[in-house]
């Protein structure tokens, strides 16, 4: 099946969609973070899509920046007790970690398909 059948699906839409980076109708998953086999719409191979690490350092410098910002402000403003920290941020850092790890890994993995990145490619 050539792509060219299909329109330009934008990579972020996709991505933060969690659809297939081909037609953007199909389910991208099968359970929480495990990659379909093949995309039930258009059934483009997604068997060998892998994002590896990537998604996981991004949410981590964005989290980082985020929570450590907020907390600042939460001690400047209230200046509370070190256990109201210790209590309050971890529960939002595991919360946001799980909120976007499945968006961003879809968003990298359409972002290779738009791409053509793959172990074929290597020169």
């Amino acid at each position: 099946m050539v792509d060219t059948d299909y329109p330009p699906v934008s990579p972020v839409t996709a991505g933060f969609g969690c659809r297939c980076p081909r037609c953007g109708k199909g389910r991208l998953f099968d359970g929480y973070l495990t990659v379909s086999e093949h995309c039930p719409i258009c059934g483009l191979n997604l068997s060998d899509q892998d994002s590896a690490d990537g998604p996981a350092v991004f949410i981590t410098l964005i989290l980082g920046f985020v929570v450590v910002g907020m907390a600042l402000i939460v001690e400047i403003v209230f200046a509370p007790p070190r256990w109201v920290h210790l209590v309050l941020w971890p529960p939002v850092i595991l919360g946001g970690a799980l909120a976007m790890l499945r968006p961003f890994k879809a968003l990298m993995i359409a972002l290779q398909y738009r791409h053509r990145r793959s172990d074929h490619d290597a020169i």
